[in-house]
């Protein structure tokens, strides 16, 4: 795939994001957002945490194993995202936005 000047690719491969959106929503039932970074707040050091959250801004409490897998599969599908902040992955749109961005939409 041809790449533009400043390296990213002139074409991007959104199918890989809208179907990892649609089987994460698959497997976890009434997931509307993940909320994916490295701040596990039982850790010292930056470990993979991951928050569920369905459309009411409900948080769910899915089992660890499907939440930590849904998380590694984020940070592979979006390499070139800032990990050094938390990200929001909205399983209706299939977009990755920072989630002190989100928060700040909200507030609006």
């Amino acid at each position: 795939m041809l790449a533009m000047p400043s390296g990213t690719l002139a074409c991007p491969d959104t199918s890989r994001q809208h179907r990892l959106a649609a089987q994460l929503a698959d497997m976890i039932p009434g997931a509307a957002t993940i909320r994916v970074g490295l701040d596990d707040p039982k850790q010292r050091w930056p470990h993979l945490h991951a928050i569920v959250k369905d459309a009411a801004g409900k948080t769910l409490e899915p089992n660890r194993t499907p939440l930590r897998v849904a998380a590694h599969w984020i940070l592979r599908v979006w390499p070139e995202a800032d990990w050094t902040r938390p990200q929001v992955l909205g399983l209706a749109t299939d977009t990755l936005t920072r989630s002190d961005l989100v928060a700040a939409d909200r507030g609006r």
